[in-house]
């Protein structure tokens, strides 16, 4: 009987090989795979493939494309609904759609807005057949808004308080990642004290002083868009509580204040969320976030339980330091009440957050795809599941089922539909829509009414090729409708398969279980049904299975010697094995002491990490098989101590089977000297090319004797060998006979060919020769080829020597010619060499640049334009452009012969470039020039230009001389670099106090033709700082600043003998010694009667041991005096008025160099110049000049009770 296969009969056991499963299951839903060569005939209804997120947001910046792509058979047309209605995109000029395809792609980059396009999109796919929808598109442009502005108050605030600053960032489009920086960029640290909630506000549990700062900064990324907004800096500072009176008195009416609670140690309580219970809805698959943070002292610690239940351990994660508790693809099992606890050393609080968790539908089982034909019976099964419960829905091609073309096939219930005797026209594709209040899902399923005759899917004449005694699958995919029968049959007199022996698959598939050698043959596959009938033919070869009949033993062997395992292999004579062996079931060791070969691994100078379980495994392409054996490894017996050395040299080299380019070479080993020999070198010796001269040839295993050894044509060869072991390399043997090969045409072209010209007029044409060994027989040469690239000539051709150059003269200046170099010898030619490109030699540019244009960007920098060189012009590869520019000389300096010129070269073919650093209100001349590789071209025409006026630096010296009671003199020096015209010098002074403030700014315009001003009707006695610079008309220059002081009023100084000018430097140096030693001499200002009678009496005492009074003061006030006295004899001056014999008020000395201590006079001159430079003159007035206010030096240690003093001036007088 001929076996048949019935459609759902018998079932793929779970124990076999998967099959290929094709379309004859299509009663159980699978869907027609489109595969253009097997069924380009078979019609399928429209099947959406791709399209764009229901909840499309768009970069406003780029085009719009919201993608629909289907496939059917015929192909589907496709259509578009906008909000509910028909949008007719050939009416709107920017709308296209993608050919062959229903995307659509909105061009609102040339012109349009990304708002006129937002809303509901759909997309149809329609063909003969039926129509597939898309899902409901809802095109929104993202968004991202900036902050609102607002004024944000500084926040001032005790140690220890609680901080929340709020980020309440701009609503976007999606949200934005909200992050804190400071103004550098920086993330600000945080921690179980300092975190950012999920609002996005910064949450302080309690603050320190090193919180504040004046950045915080709250920025919001948003990601669609590629930008970042930043609210405005919030400044935050935190004091102790007396800082924070002090800052509530002083700024009440600008500074925020927190509460004043108290910053010692308190229990937490919640910043979020408020009160002790809140709730929280999250849809399922979502991601569920909780989150609580506490403020306290000590900082809260966070923990979170669920009540009534324990938190998923695989899908819990607690983030931003356990503040935040995390439940991954969150399902309604996760409802539940959820309780955080903060707690600190002074207490606990807790908060319950209950969670309800929702679901949007989601399947339970979609529709799928039914091919019946004609008079079947089929469903459809829709189910989905959601909380709440979803509303199941149907549609036929887009339309809702309750309004679409009644089909008497077809009955609807619930969500499910079933079809009865359907007919051709029952084709459609049916939408089920399930959806409740937070979401829905849109599926397409088609019903395809077929009514196609057999055919069968498997290749024609595929071979099996199966081991035997094991199971064979022979496929045959077929297609049909109605659903077809398979019958099988063997042999060309189609005998029919019986079932006792075959096992049928109802996808067709034969199964042999036990496949014998008579099983091979030729099997045929037959598909009917009612419309027709297909047969294929396919081979099945039974092979021999593979078979170690020689299987590794188990070996012990001693140290240091050498193992060998066998393994031979039977194997069907069609199939070619592999051999691997496995040490360990890894890979063999990379040692060069493994050898294996065919049949045989040989382990030498066995070591102990050589033992274990060694495995032959062959493999086939159809099967594989292995055997096993362990290695031993024991200490070897006591022998003698063996002499290792090198090897001992081959011996009786012979060549054999000399072909043209091959020929063995043999030879016996010498003795190994106790070291198995590795492997074996041979060399050999060119005696026609290179006599004496030993060349590597190839190294071969320590266990072969005989090496075949490849050759080149027209070589003399002699061979020798070397052997090698542990130890080392042995001696060369005896070189063998030697063995000339037949010459043969060279097989390689010289290499680096190159064609450069070395005169306007050459190509001088250079490559790099073969060597002797190359050559491949006598009579080397070089067919040396060229012609001009870009002209209609025929090559020109040399044959030269062996040489590495030739020149082609009489060529056009730098033309491009294609050069090629082949080599020849008396056999013939080598292959056709590359072609390469070269230039004939360069000469030096004809033209100079034209139209050459300066433009003055400001006073130091101008820029050049040129028009650029022609390149026939040019006649080389351009370089650049090269400009020289130089500054007329002075008149002064014209008499040189010398000009300096500068260079700026500009790469490549730039026609344009700046020239930096010149000097302002100057003179210039350029020209321009064009460089080859040869050189520079002609220069252009000399341009000229002027640079504008520039500011003038500071005035060269500024001295201020002549100090009287009310007025000092200013000299000075014009600028170096006036670079313009000066039009006049600005003075600004202004007095400078005892706590060194300065007074009002008086403000002086000087003509420019002076170099000495007087100022007069100034305060005696006052220190003025001064300010001058020059003007041109471009602008103020540098100043420079000059301090001085007036004189002080010859009425105060009644008393004081006034000092020559010799005795007032020797004054002065005097003082700047006494003051670093930080003694302060008081001089009492009295009548000369007095002061002599004082001084007598200081020294009587000092005499005696004791202290004087003027002494005790000194003790007391610590400050260095000193009175002036005459150079030449040591004896008190005469004072310049003598109507004022009163002494001077207590706290108002004046010490003689016109130096007052800081803190004892509201005019201090050491403060702004050095003693050594001011002086008296004969009239009591000050004389002298400051630089500048300098440092003070620091007074040496006061250790001792004497100094110098009025009583040592006294010594020196009596």
């Amino acid at each position: 009987m001929q076996l048949k296969i019935m459609p759902k009969k018998k079932r793929l056991s779970a124990g076999r090989v998967p099959l290929i499963l094709f379309l004859c299951q299509m009663i159980s839903a699978l869907e027609v795979p489109l595969d253009p060569k097997l069924l380009e005939d078979l019609v399928q209804p429209p099947t959406i493939t791709q399209q764009s997120p229901k909840d499309y947001i768009i970069d406003p910046r780029e085009n719009i494309v919201i993608q629909c792509e289907a496939k059917g058979k015929p192909p589907p047309s496709f259509s578009w609904t906008r909000n509910g209605t028909h949008f007719d995109i050939d009416k709107d000029p920017l709308v296209t759609m993608k050919p062959g395809s229903g995307t659509l792609i909105i061009n609102i980059m040339s012109e349009g807005k990304a708002e006129t396009y937002e809303g509901v999109y759909q997309c149809t796919a329609r063909n003969e057949r039926g129509a597939a929808i898309s899902n409901n598109i809802v095109v929104r442009p993202s968004r991202s808004p900036l902050w609102t502005k607002e004024k944000l108050e500084p926040i001032t605030l005790r140690n220890g308080q609680s901080l929340v600053l709020p980020c309440r960032p701009p609503v976007g489009l999606p949200p934005p990642i909200i992050f804190w920086m400071d103004n550098s960029f920086q993330r600000l640290p945080q921690s179980e004290r300092v975190s950012q909630g999920l609002n996005g506000d910064l949450y302080f549990s309690n603050v320190l002083p090193e919180d504040t700062r004046e950045d915080y900064i709250c920025y919001a990324r948003f990601n669609h868009t590629q930008t970042i907004q930043q609210k405005q800096p919030i400044s935050v500072k935190v004091i102790s509580v007396d800082e924070l009176n002090d800052t509530i008195a002083a700024n009440l009416s600008d500074t925020e204040f927190y509460s004043a609670k108290s910053s010692r140690e308190r229990p937490p309580t919640f910043l979020t969320p408020e009160g002790n219970a809140s709730n929280k809805e999250e849809l399922r698959g979502n991601v569920l976030s909780l989150e609580c943070i506490a403020e306290g002292l000590p900082t809260p610690i966070i923990y979170w339980i669920k009540e009534d239940g324990i938190l998923p351990i695989n899908r819990t994660f607690y983030k931003n330091f356990k503040k935040t508790l995390q439940i991954i693809h969150v399902s309604e099992a996760d409802s539940g009440n959820y309780q955080c606890i903060a707690k600190n050393a002074l207490g606990a609080i807790h908060h319950t957050i209950s969670v309800t968790v929702k679901a949007a539908p989601y399947w339970i089982m979609a529709p799928q795809n039914l091919v019946l034909s004609p008079g079947e019976d089929g469903t459809l099964i829709c189910r989905a599941n959601g909380k709440p419960k979803p509303r199941i829905s149907w549609l036929t091609n887009g339309v809702p089922v309750e309004i679409a073309p009644d089909d008497p096939s077809r009955k609807i219930d619930g969500d499910t539909i079933i079809f009865s005797n359907v007919q051709e026209r029952s084709s459609a594709v049916y939408q089920c829509n399930a959806s409740n209040e937070y979401g829905y899902l849109l599926a397409n399923a088609f019903v395809n009414v077929l009514a196609e005759q057999p055919r069968i899917l498997t290749p024609t004449n595929t071979l099996y090729q199966v081991i035997a005694n094991r199971p064979a699958l022979l496929d045959c995919a077929f297609f049909g409708s109605p659903l077809p029968t398979i019958e099988w049959f063997k042999g060309a007199k189609g005998s029919a398969l019986h079932e006792d022996i075959y096992v049928l698959h109802e996808n067709g598939t034969l199964e042999i279980p036990v496949a014998q050698k008579d099983s091979t043959g030729t099997y045929t596959c037959v598909a009917r049904n009612k419309l027709g009938m297909a047969k294929n033919e396919v081979h099945l070869e039974i092979k021999d299975p593979t078979r170690i009949i020689k299987q590794p033993e188990y070996a012990v062997v001693q140290r240091g010697s050498t193992v060998s395992f066998e393994c031979k292999v039977k194997h069907d004579h069609t199939l070619i094995p592999t051999v691997i062996w496995l040490k360990d079931n890894s890979e063999l060791p990379s040692d060069e002491r493994f050898t294996v070969d065919k049949d045989h691994l040989v382990i030498a100078d066995v070591s102990d990490d050589d033992s274990g379980t060694y495995t032959c495994m062959a493999n086939t392409t159809l099967d594989n098989v292995s055997a096993s054996a362990v290695l031993s490894v024991v200490a070897p017996t006591p022998t003698p101590a063996p002499v290792y050395d090198v090897p001992n040299p081959p011996f009786d080299l012979e060549l054999t089977n000399p072909l043209d380019k091959s020929v063995q070479l043999s030879w016996t080993p010498g003795d190994d000297n106790n070291s198995p020999i590795t492997k074996f070198i041979i060399e050999y010796e060119d005696t026609m090319h290179e006599a004496g001269l030993w060349h590597h040839h190839t190294e071969v295993s320590g266990t072969q004797t005989t090496a075949q050894l490849k050759l080149s044509p027209y070589v003399n060869y002699s061979f020798r060998v070397m052997a090698e072991n542990s130890i080392g390399r042995s001696l060369p043997s005896e070189a063998s006979e030697q063995y000339l090969t037949k010459a043969a045409e060279p097989d390689k072209n010289p290499m680096a060919v190159e064609g450069l010209g070395s005169e306007p007029d050459n190509l001088v044409i250079t490559w790099k020769p073969l060597n002797g060994f190359e050559s491949n027989g006598p009579g080397l040469q070089y067919k040396v080829s060229w012609r001009q690239k870009d002209g209609d000539d025929e090559w020109t051709s040399v044959v030269v020597a062996n040489v590495s150059k030739y020149i082609v003269s009489g060529t056009p200046t730098f033309v491009p010619y294609l050069i090629k170099v082949q080599a020849l010898n008396d056999v013939g030619f080598a292959p056709e060499p590359a072609i390469v490109m070269g230039h004939s030699g360069e000469d030096l540019p004809m033209v100079a640049p034209g139209n050459v244009r300066v433009t003055v960007v400001n006073s130091t920098l101008a820029e050049v334009h040129w028009d650029p060189v022609p390149l026939k012009s040019i006649r080389g590869h351009l370089q650049g452009y090269r400009i020289y520019y130089w500054k007329a000389q002075s008149p002064s300096k014209r008499n040189r012969r010398h000009i300096e010129k500068k260079i700026l070269t500009f790469q490549g073919s730039k026609t344009h470039g700046m020239l930096p650093g010149l000097e302002p209100f100057s003179h210039y001349t350029l020209n321009v020039r064009v460089v080859n590789g040869k050189g520079e071209g002609p220069a252009s025409a000399d341009q000229v230009f002027n640079t504008p006026e520039g500011v003038p630096s500071a005035p060269s010296s500024l001295k201020i001389v002549n100090p009287t009671l009310d007025s000092l003199t200013l000299e000075w020096d014009p600028p170096s670099h006036p670079n313009g015209i000066l039009t006049e010098y600005t003075l600004k002074y202004q007095p400078i106090n005892s706590t060194h403030e300065l007074g009002p700014l008086v403000d002086l315009k000087i003509p420019a033709n002076k170099t000495r001003w007087t100022l007069k009707n100034l305060n005696f006695s006052t220190r003025y700082k001064f300010y001058f610079y020059a003007q041109t008309s471009a602008g103020s220059g540098s100043q420079i600043t000059e301090e001085a002081v007036t004189t002080m009023d010859e009425g105060k100084m009644a008393g004081i003998p006034p000092p020559d000018v010799g005795a007032g430097k020797a004054m002065a140096s005097r003082q700047v010694d006494i003051a670093t030693q930080g003694w302060f001499i008081g001089l009492m200002c009295a009548v000369a009667l007095l002061i002599l009678i004082l001084l007598i009496v200081c020294f009587i005492r000092r005499n005696k041991g004791g202290k004087y009074p003027v002494k005790e003061k000194e003790d007391a006030r610590a400050d260095p005096e000193i009175q002036p006295m005459k150079e030449d004899d040591g004896t008190f001056g005469e004072y310049s008025d003598a109507e004022d014999h009163k002494p001077l008020k207590k706290g108002s000395r004046t010490p003689s160099d016109r130096t007052v201590k800081k803190e004892d006079s509201d005019d201090s001159l050491v403060d702004y110049g050095e003693g050594v430079n001011g002086q008296f003159n004969e009239d009591g007035s000050f004389i002298g000049q400051y630089s500048g206010k300098k440092e003070k030096e620091p007074a040496e240690g006061n250790e001792s009770s004497e100094a110098p003093s009025p009583v040592n001036a006294m010594n020196s007088f009596v």
